[in-house]
């Protein structure tokens, strides 16, 4: 029950965040300095033409009767015509973000675990080689930009050592995937293409490593210093004086509390894949809804750059309540803190 009570609430705070974003994207995307029926309509559209285009788009009415416009059509699916592609946003979402969510599953979902045995390696042997060279690796990936690991690996793999598709796109030429979920991956084991699947993930690795490597490392490092923190409270001193093994007394009672302050953080990285994704779209040539954001930026495509931040807006929020509804089945504490 307050688990339930919890994530109502949660969501409810979540609709009002989200509002609050609309709020701010649609009054800073209206501020940029341009006529956005000239942008959509280019320089050569006569005069009639873009004064009809601004009726039918409300663009003579006030700033918030605009909003409401678009809100209306926003909450039925609707973003409005893209000014870069000349299509519906709706549809351009639905082209562009498969590719983003199969780079951000794989960037996102397998170092999860890879980050908290690396953690959990490091803080079982505190100041022995296995934890000295975490710690290093922890410090330079950390520090080094994401770009800077894609540029290296286009350059290393992709023409001194062209073992590996780099900036090909999401698979060779010579495959045909029927689409089915838009996850390429998924799409061709469904399809009983066990080769395309394969080349698929090939060119999704270099891309998904490049995402994952400094945000790996981080949660490690976190990991490790929640584990060696929480080995000196009272509870497991206890434990480990009745004759527990430290095998069970790290695998039952250090580590579940151990991955909370990981968990929360990994979320948040989650989440801030889809808007850092756009650097590694474009030096792979990735056809995602980052570099198609990035696009719309450069293009001053207002309707589809609020769709793209709504979209990476509702993926932190959605994250963020799903790591508090682990948070709160790890620790039964935090459930009734949020119920108070």
């Amino acid at each position: 029950m307050l688990l339930f009570k919890s994530i109502t609430r949660r969501l409810a705070s979540s609709i009002v965040v989200l509002l609050g974003l609309t709020v701010v994207i649609f009054a800073l995307m209206k501020a940029v300095p341009g006529d956005p029926a000239r942008l959509a309509l280019g320089p050569n559209a006569p005069e009639e033409v873009l004064e009809h285009y601004r009726e039918v788009n409300h663009l003579n009415e006030p700033l918030p009767v605009q909003y409401f416009y678009w809100l209306s059509n926003a909450v039925q699916g609707d973003f409005g015509i893209s000014s870069y592609t000349q299509r519906a946003v709706s549809q351009d979402i639905k082209d562009f973000a498969p590719a983003t969510i199969e780079l951000v599953i794989w960037a996102g979902i397998p170092p999860l675990f890879i980050a908290l045995f690396l953690g959990v390696i490091s803080a079982q042997h505190r100041n022995k080689w296995p934890d000295y060279l975490t710690r290093f690796l922890g410090y330079v990936f950390v520090a080094t930009p994401t770009f800077v690991f894609a540029v290296l690996f286009v350059l290393i793999f992709g023409y001194w050592l062209p073992v590996m598709p780099t900036i090909g796109g999401r698979l060779s030429p010579q495959f045909a995937i029927t689409p089915v979920t838009g996850l390429y991956i998924l799409d061709a084991l469904i399809g009983g293409q066990p080769a395309a699947a394969w080349d698929a993930f090939l060119h999704l690795l270099f891309p998904a490593l490049a995402l994952s490597l400094g945000k790996t490392m981080q949660e490690a490092r976190i990991t490790r210093s929640s584990m060696l923190q929480n080995a000196g409270k009272d509870y497991i001193t206890m434990v480990t004086s009745q004759g527990v093994p430290r095998k069970i007394v790290n695998r039952q009672f250090l580590l579940k509390p151990s991955v909370i302050p990981t968990i929360t953080v990994m979320g948040m990285d989650f989440a801030s894949l889809f808007g850092n994704a756009f650097l590694v779209e474009r030096i792979f040539n990735w056809p995602g809804l980052s570099s198609y954001g990035m696009n719309a930026i450069l293009n001053k495509d207002s309707n589809a750059v609020i769709a793209v931040v709504l979209i990476i807006g509702m993926a932190f929020v959605g994250t963020s309540i799903v790591v508090d509804i682990v948070a709160m089945i790890l620790d039964p504490r935090m459930r009734q803190a949020r119920t108070r």
